[in-house]
């Protein structure tokens, strides 16, 4: 069975570019938001912030309508994992935040998260965001074409545990994407590699650890969409949508293709 057969979508090179235009915008938002993270700011202020950076790029909010979701970002904060709804609660020392962000570009989508210190933070909270945004890249790291999608999964899993007892998340997983946010196949941030589909190129995937101090269990709450961990522990949550080209992984939202992080881990940058 071919991969379109599964429902896997493969671009071409004008609709990776129109991806990348997306990543773009994601990527500039999610600085821009990085720079508004502070005590006394509200997750509210965030999204509007968001909206406002997307719409006035030429794209449009992924998330806002999503399902009913009603924001333009997620905002989880501190044991909050993914899925935050933007509202009133005001951000203080001490907190992180996880902030997750999508735009579409003429029918193309990017999407990308990041986690924000408020301020100073526990070490270990530090090392957690440390831990959690490095597997991301070792995921991306590992993937070539030819390949398959848990040469990522086992990359992530291989760095988080190689780390220390941290928690990985097994019912959220990264994403293929591109005319649709969420698509076939799912990229789990666990498990044996050489297995799932092929990777070639034109395909584009959302590869995106959400990692815990604690343990991997999480429930959502009365919202229906906000999931928090069991324990009550911090969680962290890094991601973003990359591509495979001829020459290697190129980053679609990361403003410079992932260049820097790649090259750092000694693996060819694909972009162009």
């Amino acid at each position: 069975m071919g991969l379109r057969d599964r429902g896997v979508e493969i671009k071409s090179p004008k609709q990776i570019a129109t991806m990348r235009r997306a990543g773009l915008v994601v990527g500039e938002t999610l600085e821009l938001l990085r720079g508004h993270v502070r005590a006394g700011v509200s997750t509210r202020e965030l999204d509007a912030i968001a909206e406002d950076n997307i719409r006035s790029s030429g794209a449009t909010p992924s998330f806002l309508g999503y399902h009913g979701f009603p924001g333009s970002i997620c905002a989880s904060v501190n044991d909050e994992v993914v899925h935050g709804i933007p509202g009133d609660r005001v951000l203080a020392e001490g907190d992180v935040v996880s902030i997750d962000c999508g735009a579409i570009v003429d029918g193309w989508h990017g999407d990308a998260a990041i986690t924000v210190a408020v301020g100073q933070v526990p070490d270990e909270v530090t090392e957690l965001m440390r831990v959690t945004e490095e597997s991301m890249w070792r995921g991306i790291a590992a993937a070539r074409l030819g390949g398959r999608v848990t040469d990522i999964s086992a990359a992530v899993e291989r760095h988080v545990r190689a780390q220390g007892a941290y928690g990985i998340l097994e019912d959220y997983t990264g994403h293929g994407i591109g005319s649709a946010m969420h698509q076939p196949p799912d990229v789990p941030n666990y498990g044996r590699p050489g297995r799932g589909p092929k990777l070639v190129r034109g395909l584009a995937l959302a590869v995106e650890p959400m990692v815990t101090l604690g343990g991997k269990d999480v429930s959502t709450l009365e919202d229906d969409w906000t999931v928090v961990t069991d324990d009550g522990s911090h969680a962290a949550h890094f991601e973003h949508t990359f591509t495979l080209t001829e020459r290697g992984a190129w980053v679609l939202t990361a403003l410079d293709g992932g260049e820097a992080a790649l090259t750092a881990l000694g693996v060819p940058f694909g972009g162009r």
